[in-house]
């Protein structure tokens, strides 16, 4: 084997070996997602379904309402708890000590209360009728029947023996079932595991983004047309471009501390609402917008544009009729990436103040308002097993939410790609 020879096989074999190192990458790296994906998964996926118990009710007015006037029952401000303590006494007359039947009452969920405040005020035909109604039990419930329990032993779960031994009873009765959990896209934000929903945080992320694209969208093309299509090339426009490109770079918390110090230390804005995290977000996602705007309208061929000039279009007719429509594409992409990472976004919008626990679902962008990622960190923080569910749960569905963004990027990529 000559020399040649040796060069050659040595080459190929370096060859074989990158080849091998990039498929071994590869593999490393959906392994890792992989994991990711089933850990969050398996943690998450059952928060989609909740544990419900069968109790036949007797909807007694007096009961509802002691004081009550015949006449004139308050339906919206009754004590329905008490409808529900009195049909767990009937199902276990043997309970009477106040320990045992608080243990009975935690059974339930605080908010099966309101569940029967709700069919009264929709069908105050119920009253003085007794009916079988599924409510929702309580988290610890509905993590043992889950098998979610911290354990076997009574001192290594919040649940006593006596009450699983109750829960058996339940179950043997055909009074116990697992349905889909409905409140945990319809509900708010609350302290307690099996009440808490992603409804609140999800309004507030869209009215976030929706505050952020109005404001980013139109000044980043404009921006970026300007800079490529009619600025001078000097200095001046040097300098701009090349803090376009740090400002890209700059750690998102700092555009936290800048949207703290402008929007609600000078202007004084509404705290904690959509309207400052949005205000904060186009600070954030502007500069990525203008980038990528610039590289779709370089993309364009110049022989388009030397066309149209040729047969007498100003330089603004040649911007507005043919290299936006052309780079739209380009810039659609971006944009909808901009929005996948302001929708991800956590630091800036906790150092403004969204933080803050809001039980209730926002209607309007002053409103205040949590967002997904801060939701999912406040989730994150709390003990309970119910949360631990939650959270995992939430980071599926704000998965799902930036693969769609990411999808339809892909596609708007696709369908509106032009080749020259």
């Amino acid at each position: 084997m000559n020399a040649t020879q040796k060069r050659l096989r040595k080459r190929y074999n370096a060859e074989r070996r990158f080849k091998l190192y990039g498929i071994l990458a590869i593999v490393i790296s959906c392994s890792f997602l992989a994991f990711l994906l089933t850990s969050i998964i398996s943690k998450g996926y059952t928060a989609f379904w909740r544990t419900e118990i069968r109790l036949s009710i007797a909807f007694d007015p007096a009961q509802i309402d002691p004081d009550h006037v015949p006449a004139n029952i308050d339906l919206k401000n009754g004590d329905y708890t008490a409808l529900i303590h009195q049909a767990l006494k009937v199902q276990f007359p043997q309970i009477t000590g106040r320990g045992e039947l608080f243990q009975l009452y935690s059974l339930m969920s605080h908010d099966a209360g309101f569940s029967l405040r709700r069919m009264v005020l929709k069908d105050p035909a119920l009253l003085n009728t007794t009916v079988d109604v599924w409510l929702p039990a309580s988290s610890d419930v509905d993590m043992l029947m889950k098998g979610r329990a911290a354990g076997a032993l009574e001192g290594q779960r919040r649940l006593k023996d006596n009450q699983v031994a109750w829960l058996g009873k339940i179950k043997e009765d055909g009074a116990i079932r697992s349905s889909f959990n409905w409140p945990f896209f319809t509900n708010g934000d609350s302290r307690e595991p099996e009440q808490a929903g992603i409804a609140g945080s999800f309004i507030g992320s869209l009215l976030t983004v929706a505050v952020c694209m109005l404001l980013a969208l139109p000044l980043a093309v404009l921006t970026a047309t300007y800079l490529e299509e009619f600025a001078p090339k000097n200095w001046f426009t040097d300098m701009i471009e090349v803090n376009l490109n740090n400002l890209a770079a700059v750690p998102s918390i700092v555009f936290g501390l800048l949207g703290l110090s402008v929007y609600l230390g000078f202007m004084g804005l509404p705290r904690s609402s959509s309207l400052v995290g949005g205000l904060t977000l186009a600070l954030m996602v502007m500069p990525t917008i203008v980038i990528t705007t610039r590289q779709a309208i370089k993309a364009v061929p110049p022989s388009i544009k030397a066309g149209a000039m040729a047969l007498g279009a100003s330089s603004l007719r040649v911007t507005i009729d043919f290299t936006i429509p052309l780079a739209m594409p380009g810039i659609m992409t971006g944009t909808i990436l901009a929005v996948a990472r302001a929708l991800g976004e956590t630091a800036p919008l906790i150092m403004i103040g969204m933080v803050a626990f809001i039980a209730d679902i926002p209607h309007h962008v002053t409103d205040p308002a949590a967002a997904m990622p801060v939701q999912i960190y406040l989730w994150s923080t709390n003990p309970e097993v119910g949360f631990v569910e939650k959270t995992s749960a939430a980071i599926m569905v704000l998965l799902a939410l930036l693969m769609v963004m990411n999808a339809l990027a892909i596609y708007l990529r696709k369908k509106f790609e032009r080749r020259w």
